[in-house]
């Protein structure tokens, strides 16, 4: 797995992209379908040729994660950015934590594995999947003593499927925090070479654009 700076980028825009979804489901109980089946699909590429492979091996899958991160680690002003921000260093945290446990780790590796039927089966955006990866989420992540508090419209957050939603891209998140730290990403850079991210980040949001535009 290569260690560059702009893996290590593409890596932090998957959480990021993670944490976005989590805000825009928390606020509208929706997201975009194709984004979302990107953060969740993550979950099942557990041997990457390189780390483009992770998000479908296309760089406008991650567009939203690239705009987000390009954005907020330059002058973040909107509540809604400030939210992403403290989910993302957050699940960076719980990554950090679930590294430390392998027994953990183990068992959310096998539950993942076994849910693998259901998403050949039923497709990756299905509700028995999200309900299914939700579970996990909770058995495991969420018995941590941090835990992520979601802030959003409590009518939309009642709703079990917009909560099992949440959680799923919440270990989507921590999905691309391993990632990140298997590219050598580390909780410091985001304070030192926060420009420098963020200036790579905003060249590959505008390369995904280009793309996106070429496709229609």
């Amino acid at each position: 797995m290569s260690k560059s700076l702009t893996d290590q980028t593409l890596a932090l825009a998957g959480v990021f992209q993670a944490a976005t979804l989590v805000s825009q489901v928390a606020h509208q109980g929706r997201c975009a379908e194709s984004t979302l089946e990107t953060s969740l699909r993550s979950l099942f590429v557990t041997n990457p040729d390189d780390t483009l492979e992770v998000y479908g091996g296309e760089l406008m899958n991650l567009r939203e994660g690239l705009d987000a991160l390009a954005k907020i680690l330059s002058n973040q002003t909107r509540q809604q950015d400030m939210d992403i921000l403290r989910y993302s260093l957050n699940l960076i945290q719980l990554e950090s934590s679930l590294n430390r446990n392998r027994d953990m780790l183990s068992a959310i590796g096998q539950r993942i594995d076994s849910a693998r039927h259901t998403a050949s089966h039923f497709g990756y955006v299905h509700s028995n999947l999200i309900s299914n990866l939700a579970s996990v989420y909770q058995d495991t992540i969420s018995t941590f003593r941090l835990r992520i508090q979601v802030t959003g419209d409590p009518n939309v957050l009642q709703r079990e499927e917009n909560a099992a939603k949440v959680r799923a891209l919440l270990l989507a998140g921590i999905r691309s925090a391993v990632l990140w730290r298997q590219t050598g990403g580390r909780r410091w850079q985001l304070i030192f070479r926060r420009r420098k991210v963020a200036a790579i980040a905003r060249e590959l949001a505008e390369k995904a654009n280009q793309s996106v535009y070429h496709s229609g």
